[in-house]
């Protein structure tokens, strides 16, 4: 059956979404809700950053640090970050490393910083522990098999946070790029230390995970006490393509081909797994959203979707050297591909817990649990 595609955006029926009478989309709808809500409004939101830079200010008082930057070398950090130091902020720049970055992305990182005056604090991960959790995820069949960077990422920034005794964590998520819906709805969160140990009790080799940051329950859903993020991207006109044209010419920072693709794993998962196995092409939702936010038009976006995510040759050569580095059988794998997918609810999950919760005490509720014991204070 011919795949709906929405007549504003490309989002299709690849994923779980609905569409109105003129064929737009529910993501297309939601976005539009959140950004009239959320998103920069004009002579509005500069008000609001304002102020909210004050704050940052003057509740970091006799601390080292204003506020902590997670740097992946990526566009919405390394933008994010330039901001911050323009408006006159301390920050703690750290970046993650998980074993998979590309060395164009170290060089963008290294660049930005020495031009910038900032002090970077890498964070650097046990390879052998990495290795045996994400080894793990590509043999479950699920959705995410990312999950353990990005589980590891939130964690580490918690974990600099608390060193160093920041109460404020500026995050490059934003509503103008990356649109406020999940990308597809299949994967599961990366909050879920419950799912990811049940994995691992499946598919890993019995090697010891105490060198693995995990989240709490409390600190994955509710956050680090005491600290605020903030999407500090939101208070501004954002946009990737200008993003890369001042990141380019201020410091030779340069561009690596896609969303997320700064991380070699990330970008065969995205590219290559999730198409082959699920049928989803993650570009949908990020040429959507450019769309969405005035940057390319509907038919750019159907003419690039329509091509290769990146070369064909790259993408067997990543594939080619992840195996090797998790040391899964290249006949294996395919086969791995070839079966069908695993629903989450094969392994076992804090979800039912937090439905439970959200039934109980109602998103009101959730919300006010979380400002009483998460109230920042100076």
């Amino acid at each position: 059956m011919a795949q709906q595609v929405c007549t504003r955006c490309i989002m299709d029926t690849t994923d779980s979404i609905t569409f109105d009478a003129n064929g737009v989309c529910s993501v297309c709808a939601h976005d539009d809700e959140v950004r009239a809500l959320r998103g920069y409004r004009p002579g509005v939101s500069e008000k609001e950053l304002e102020k909210t830079i004050a704050a940052i200010r003057e509740n970091s008082r006799g601390r080292d640090y204003d506020c902590i930057i997670g740097v992946s070398g990526g566009v919405d950090s390394a933008y994010m970050l330039y901001k911050a130091i323009e408006m006159g902020l301390r920050v703690l720049a750290v970046h993650v490393d998980s074993g998979w970055n590309l060395e164009m992305a170290e060089e963008n990182i290294r660049k930005m910083c020495t031009a910038l005056n900032v002090k970077l604090h890498t964070y650097v991960m046990d390879w052998p522990t990495m290795k045996e959790l994400q080894r793990a995820y590509m043999l479950s069949g699920v959705a995410n098999i990312d999950v353990p960077q990005d589980h590891l990422y939130c964690a580490a920034i918690y974990e600099m946070a608390r060193k160093y005794n920041v109460k404020y964590i500026l995050n490059g998520s934003n509503i103008a790029t990356e649109g406020a819906s999940a990308p597809f709805s299949a994967q599961h969160t990366y909050r879920d230390a419950w799912h990811m140990k049940s994995i691992y009790k499946k598919h890993g080799r019995g090697f010891s995970l105490k060198k693995y940051p995990f989240l709490s329950i409390r600190d994955a859903w509710l956050g680090l006490p005491g600290v605020t993020k903030i999407n500090l991207l939101d208070f501004m006109p954002y946009s990737k393509t200008e993003a890369i044209r001042v990141l380019s010419e201020k410091f030779g920072w340069q561009y690596y081909g896609g969303k997320h693709f700064e991380c070699r794993f990330t970008r065969y998962f995205q590219s290559v797994y999730l198409v082959k196995k699920f049928g989803y092409d993650k570009r949908r939702s990020h040429l959507s959203c450019l769309i969405r936010n005035g940057e390319m038009t509907r038919e750019e976006a159907l003419a690039e979707i329509a091509l290769p995510p990146y070369p064909v040759e790259q993408q067997q050569e990543d594939e080619a050297y992840i195996l090797e580095r998790l040391e899964i059988a290249p006949e294996e794998w395919q086969r791995i591909l070839a079966a069908p997918p695993t629903p989450n609810s094969a392994y076992f999950s804090q979800q039912k817990l937090i439905d439970l919760a959200m039934t109980v005490l109602g998103k009101a509720g959730m919300d006010k649990m979380k400002k009483k014991i998460y109230s920042v204070k100076s």
